[in-house]
C-alpha cells in the first residue's frame, strides 16, 4: 500500500513538473520572450529566437554579470574573441579529437560544427567555437603585452558558442547555439594556498551573482565533482546545480584547469605564453581557474522559478515573480482611460519623468485596466502606476500596484520616483 501511494505521489509530482515546463514555454511564446528558431519552416531543433522581452531579460542578466565580475574589479579584463579561429586552436585544446559524444553504434561523434574558411583550393577547415575559453587563452600574451597585469588577474567574456548536440532537449537547457559568460582567472602555481583561496572566493562570487538575479538558495546545490567525472584538464571542479522542473541539473561550473591550456597552445604555436615575475625573476606558465555560466540556463532557471498562478479578485491569474533586477519592464504607466485627454496628458507626463529616473519603463493604454494588469503580470513587471481622476482633480496622487500581492496604494506624484526606487532596490 505504501509503495503504491509513493508511486502515485511521484507520478503526480512528475505531471506537475511537466505542466510547469509546458506553461513556461507557452507563456514565453505568448508574451514575446522566446520563439522556436525558424518556426515558420517547422523549426530547427535546439535553436531559439529571443523576442523583445527575451532580449531585455538576457541583457539585464548579462549587465549584472559584467558589473559584478568586470567593471567592479580592477583585476579583470573584458574580452571579445572571434567566433572563427585557426583550426590549430582546437587541435591544441584537444577539441578536435576529444570533444565527442557516443553514437548508438558505438562510434564517436564530434559535436563541433565544422565550416570552410576561404574558397576553392585555398579553403581551410575551421570550427564554430564550442566554448569561449580558448579565445582568451590564445590572447593571454596580448593582454600581458598591452596591460602588464600582475598575477592574479582574469579575462572575462560573454559570447555565442555552438555545439552540435545529438539530442537537444528541455527547452533552453540543452541547445545547439547559446551564450556563455566565462572567466579565465590566472594564478601563480607556486602558491597552493592562494590558489585555494581564489577558488573559494570565485565560488562565493558565483553564489552572490545567483542572488543578484533572484534565484532561491533552496533550489541551488553545490556538487564536488569526483576525479573520475572531471574534465581531463581539471584538477578540481565544483558544479552548481538547480532544481529545474525536469530535475536537478547543472547550472554553472567552476574548474581549476591548471596550466593545461596555456601549455598546449605554447607547444602547438611555438609562442611563449609564460609569465615573468619581476619580483622573483622567475618565468613560469600560470595556472587557471575558470568560472563558467550558461546564459540560457540561467534564463530558464529564472523563468521556471518565477512562474506562478493564483486567484486574484475571483479570477485565475498567471504572473512571473521575476526579481526586479532582471525584469524586462520595471514599471508600467497607465491612464485609467485612454480617451480622456486630461488623464492621458498626466500619464504621459509621469511616464516621461519616470523614464529619466529608471530603465525599462513602459506606457500601456491598450485594453481595459484589468487586461493591462494581467498583461504586465505575465511579463513580470513589478509595479504598475495608474493615473485616475483623483490624480488630476483631487490630490495629485496615483495608484501603485504590486505585482506579487495585487495590493494597491496611493502615492503622491512628487514622491513617486523615490517610492519606486526604494521598492525596486534601485
Amino acid at each position: 500500500m505504501e509503495k503504491k501511494e509513493h508511486e502515485k505521489k511521484e507520478a503526480k509530482n512528475k505531471d506537475e513538473k511537466n505542466l510547469l515546463m509546458e506553461n513556461v514555454i507557452s507563456l514565453c511564446k505568448r508574451r514575446g520572450f522566446i520563439f522556436q528558431g525558424s518556426e515558420i519552416y517547422g523549426g530547427l531543433a535546439g535553436t531559439w529566437d529571443f523576442g523583445p522581452l527575451g532580449v531585455a531579460l538576457k541583457n539585464n542578466i548579462k549587465n549584472l554579470w559584467w558589473k559584478r565580475f568586470v567593471t567592479s574589479r580592477r583585476d579583470m579584463y573584458g574580452f571579445d574573441a572571434a567566433i572563427l579561429m585557426n583550426q590549430n586552436v582546437w587541435k591544441a585544446s584537444g577539441h578536435v579529437t576529444g570533444f565527442t559524444d557516443p553514437l548508438a553504434d558505438g562510434s564517436k561523434f564530434n559535436t563541433m560544427f565544422s565550416t570552410s574558411v576561404g574558397a576553392g583550393r585555398e579553403a581551410a577547415t575551421s570550427y564554430l567555437r564550442p566554448e569561449t575559453a580558448q579565445g582568451m587563452f590564445v590572447n593571454f600574451k596580448n593582454i600581458l603585452d598591452s596591460f602588464h597585469p600582475a598575477l592574479p588577474f582574469g579575462m572575462a567574456q560573454i559570447g555565442k558558442v555552438f555545439r552540435n548536440e545529438i539530442s537537444p532537449r528541455d527547452f533552453l537547457f540543452r541547445s545547439r547555439e547559446f551564450e556563455q559568460m566565462e572567466i579565465e582567472y590566472f594564478v601563480d602555481p607556486r602558491d597552493e594556498k592562494k590558489i585555494n583561496e581564489v577558488f573559494d572566493t570565485l565560488y562565493t562570487e558565483q553564489m552572490k551573482f545567483l542572488s543578484d538575479i533572484g534565484l532561491e538558495k533552496s533550489k541551488i546545490h553545490k556538487v564536488e565533482v569526483p576525479p573520475a567525472e572531471r574534465a581531463h584538464y581539471s584538477k578540481k571542479s565544483v558544479d552548481t546545480e538547480f532544481d529545474f522542473p525536469f530535475g536537478r541539473r547543472e547550472l554553472i561550473g567552476l574548474a581549476y584547469r591548471t596550466d593545461f591550456d596555456l601549455k598546449a597552445h605554447t607547444e602547438m604555436s611555438g609562442i611563449d605564453l609564460s609569465y615573468f615575475d619581476e619580483e622573483t625573476k622567475q618565468r613560469f606558465i600560470p595556472h587557471c581557474i575558470e568560472p563558467t555560466f550558461g546564459l540560457e540556463r540561467l534564463i530558464l532557471a529564472a523563468l521556471s522559478q518565477a512562474y506562478a498562478e493564483d486567484n486574484l479578485g475571483g479570477e485565475k491569474r498567471i504572473y512571473l515573480k521575476l526579481f526586479p533586477s532582471i525584469a524586462p519592464v520595471k514599471i508600467a504607466v497607465f491612464p485609467l482611460q485612454k480617451n480622456r485627454e486630461a488623464l492621458v496628458l498626466k500619464a504621459k507626463e509621469i511616464y516621461q519623468t519616470l523614464c529619466k529616473e529608471f530603465d525599462a519603463v513602459e506606457y500601456d493604454d491598450t485594453g481595459s485596466i484589468g487586461k493591462r494588469y494581467r498583461r504586465q503580470d505575465e511579463i513580470g513587471t513589478p509595479f504598475c502606476v495608474t493615473i485616475d481622476f483623483d490624480s488630476i482633480e483631487k490630490d495629485d496622487t496615483v495608484t501603485v500596484r504590486d505585482r506579487d500581492t495585487g495590493k494597491q496604494e496611493r502615492v503622491v506624484v512628487k514622491n513617486l520616483a523615490s517610492f519606486l526606487s526604494q521598492k525596486l532596490g534601485a
